[in-house]
């Protein structure tokens, strides 16, 4: 699509799943407007790497910023499908995400300072940070992240790893080699620091209403939400098969495990399974997570499944579980991304990369 200059005054922008219109402001995507006018537009990492936000342009043009292959194909542009992360718009228009407005969580975006309350190792490069809200409200769903803004480094997303009904928050943060952010949290960061604390973020929280089998399949960092969407799934008395699988290269990276054997323990409905992608010597069952379920899992249709970790693994699991049935509106994925991977689309500007989770 060709670059139209847009007029100072923005375009009107239709979103017939919300009865409402946003203005669109000159270089502003249509994402960051709906969000600044507190419209929950689905999303993850607005950055053109994923396809949380892939759209309809229903009318209208608008130019698209760059973004991977993977996030959206030039099969799917030609078919008139846009990501709201990179979209401008060259004049009024009419858009429509993909899923039904009732999945949707409707939680307000809130601006918080919080402090840390604990941090500690949980494996050699990911450590938990919890934040005490000190009585504030921040209400969100399991599976959500929010952003969290230090001083002197780049503001990133995390995913939640508690329950929504807990009075502070936990994040699982991985220490990204040379990321900023992570890494000040990791070797700088201490009880009592003010971090500043914006969200919720995301739509692939938990679907309290489905009835049938869950599965919850985590790679690294990747567990933080998947113990959120558990968690709180058990709380709610939801008594269908859960199936959780845990991917990691290696043994080291495992964490978490005698909470997982507890559950399972304790609810005879659910199961865990860790899987090593290192192929020597181990207790463990190794290979590909996503080869893992493959094997284990077939006949998906009515099944709820949450996928959260890095590109290859979410790619690789979301192919295999199409194979085995899942319908696509029953995935629910987030792709935790880090500045230095290659398959991200390209940054604006050297540290604003998104560091995520």
């Amino acid at each position: 699509m060709n670059v139209v200059r847009t007029m100072p005054e923005g375009y009107e922008i239709s979103l017939p799943q919300t009865g409402r219109s946003i203005k669109v402001m000159p270089g502003q995507t249509i994402l960051e407007a709906a969000l600044e006018q507190g419209i929950p537009y689905p999303h993850c990492c607005r950055s053109g790497r994923c396809s949380k936000c892939k759209s309809r342009l229903i009318s209208g043009e608008a130019s698209l910023l760059e973004h991977t292959g993977f996030a959206l194909s030039d099969e799917e542009k030609a078919e008139g499908m846009i990501l709201a992360c990179c979209a401008l718009p060259d004049g009024p228009a009419t858009v429509e995400w993909l899923g039904p407005q009732h999945e949707l969580p409707d939680h307000p975006i809130h601006r918080l300072e919080c402090r840390v309350s604990a941090i500690d190792h949980l494996t050699h490069d990911i450590c938990r940070l919890r934040l005490a809200l000190d009585g504030q409200m921040f209400s969100f769903s399991a599976g959500q992240h929010a952003q969290l803004s230090l001083p002197g480094v780049p503001a990133r997303d995390y995913s939640m790893a508690n329950r929504p009904d807990m009075g502070e928050l936990e994040f699982h943060i991985r220490r990204v080699p040379d990321g900023q952010t992570s890494s000040f949290i990791h070797s700088r960061l201490k009880v009592g620091d003010p971090v500043t604390l914006e969200g919720p973020f995301g739509a692939s929280q938990l679907r309290h209403e489905h009835t049938g089998p869950i599965l919850a399949v985590a790679g690294g960092s990747g567990l933080a939400p998947i113990l959120s969407i558990v968690e709180t799934a058990l709380e709610l008395g939801m008594r269908q098969p859960i199936h959780i699988y845990f991917g990691v290269r290696a043994e080291r990276d495992l964490y978490l495990l005698e909470h997982f054997r507890s559950l399972a323990h304790l609810h005879e409905h659910l199961t865990f399974t860790p899987v090593l992608s290192d192929q020597g010597a181990s207790d463990y069952r190794t290979g590909m997570v996503s080869a893992a379920v493959a094997k284990d899992l077939d006949n998906l249709q009515d099944w709820k499944a949450y996928v959260a970790g890095p590109p290859a693994m979410v790619k690789a699991t979301t192919i295999a579980l199409a194979n085995a049935g899942l319908q696509s509106r029953n995935l629910h994925a987030d792709i935790f991304f880090s500045p230095e991977q290659s398959s991200r689309a390209p940054t604006p500007e050297k540290g604003n990369e998104h560091e995520y989770r």
